[in-house]
């Protein structure tokens, strides 16, 4: 796989260390990130006293990125509002209950959802005036503020080490899935 954000979770491998079966690759999970989005956001409104977090409680990884991200969130004296997405039509509705919850800024975590609606999310933020994090370029290349996540391209690269491995014989289920893959990018307009 060139990745999946939580393989054990989603049942493709028995282990991350020894996978089994026919699947090994690369994770995108990086449940850490997520407090350092905070931390970034906490740098460019020192007031911070509140972020709207957006994502999709079905999505594998996001209850260990929020998990991290409340211990963050205890150091920087920072209340989380967690706002689940399930479903398209929940977007408008997450940043209602933002506004209402008088968030200072949004922070989005990666789903089905939240990926497939990019630049509706992006225009919500800027149209309710919420400073927003995401964790990959293509929110920033859309019109977002800032991001910092994995470099999903890098992790792509990265995967042609384990075609190659593959191909000369070693075999799947002995080739432990690499976490974290590729190197966090962070990046503003």
């Amino acid at each position: 796989m060139g990745f999946d954000y939580d393989p054990f979770g989603s049942g493709f491998v028995t282990s991350l260390a020894r996978p089994g079966g026919n699947i090994t690759g690369l994770s995108a999970l990086s449940p850490e990130l997520s407090g350092k989005q905070l931390e970034l956001l906490k740098e460019i409104i020192p007031k911070l006293s509140r972020v709207a977090v957006i994502g999709s409680s079905t999505h594998a990884g996001t209850v260990q990125s929020i998990k991290e991200m409340e211990f963050a969130a205890a150091a920087f004296k920072v209340q989380l509002q967690n706002v689940d997405v399930l479903d398209p039509k929940d977007i408008e509705t997450a940043f209602g209950a933002a506004s209402k919850g008088r968030a200072d800024a949004v922070l989005v975590l990666t789903s089905v959802v939240t990926n497939s609606h990019r630049k509706q999310i992006v225009e919500l933020a800027v149209k309710n005036r919420l400073p927003a994090i995401y964790y990959t370029p293509e929110w920033v290349e859309d019109g977002g503020l800032m991001t910092y996540g994995v470099s999903i391209a890098d992790l792509y690269r990265r995967a042609a080490t384990y075609v190659d491995k593959i191909l000369k014989g070693a075999k799947s289920a002995d080739l432990p899935v690499c976490t974290g893959g590729g190197h966090p990018l962070p990046r503003s307009r």
